[in-house]
This record gives structure tokens, sequence and C-alpha cells, in this order.
């Protein structure tokens, strides 16, 4: 299993972005990786001028979630809706997608439950609870 440093993580994202920004041909992942940073116009400074070991750290002032990680939940939540993983999370999107009316705020309902789900998981030293992201999923929905 790929399991990025911290820097090469977030070089992956900005990455993404310069290319995009520099019309190069992408892969799959980074053209996802793109749309979602298109998303987030609040962060296109960042990763334009992010070099590696050089980005702010967890939190900003205000008490803001680090964007690099909430950038990747978007990613993991993409992968997550690409292969139905936990089995029933697509339809449950699709109600939250219902709810919200757009994607990005379906998203960030949804990642709001993936970031609990895995700060329990790390909190509890398991894995992550499926059934329980589920359910707060469902809440949502």
């Amino acid at each position: 299993m790929f399991q990025p440093t911290r820097d090469e993580a977030r070089t992956f994202l900005a990455e993404a972005w310069r290319k995009h920004r520099s019309r190069e041909p992408l892969t799959p992942l980074e053209a996802i990786t793109a749309d979602i940073v298109a998303a987030h116009p609040e962060y296109h400074l960042l990763l334009e001028t992010a070099q590696a070991g050089e980005s702010p750290e967890a939190l900003s002032e205000g008490g803001e979630a680090n964007p690099f990680l909430h950038l990747h939940l978007h990613l993991a939540l993409a992968e997550q809706l690409s292969i139905d993983q936990p089995p029933g999370i697509l339809a449950v999107y699709q109600r939250l997608l219902a709810r919200h009316g757009e994607p990005m705020a379906a998203q960030h309902a949804a990642i709001e439950c993936l970031a609990e789900t895995l700060w329990r998981a790390q909190r509890d030293n398991m894995p992550p609870d499926g059934e329980a992201y589920l359910e707060c999923l469902r809440r949502r929905a």
C-alpha cells in the first residue's frame, strides 16, 4: 500500500493543480484532484505557492480545518463513491445530494462524517467503523 509522507501528499495536491493550470496532461487521479481544488478557490493561492515542507500546519487561524486534509478527505470520498465502499455509501450519498441540492454541499456533509470516523478510529486505535460512518451519513441525509 502506498503511504506518502505529509510532504509528498501535499506536493501531490500542488502538482496536480499546477499541471491543471498549465494545461498539461493529468492522470485520472490528478484530474479528480484538480476538479476538487477548482471547487475550493480559497485554497488556490496556497497550492500555487506551496513548497514541500513549507506548508501551514494543522490548523489555521480561526480554527479552520487543515486545507490539505480537507482536500484529501474529498479525494477519499471520491474513491469510496467510485467503488461503493463501505457498501451502501453510494446510495446514502445520493440521498445527501438530493437533500443538499449540489455536489459540494453534499460532499462537505459527507467528509464531516468521514473525518469524525477517522478521528474515532485513531483515538481508539481501531480500524474505522464503516457502519458508524454510514449511520452518520444517514443522519445527515
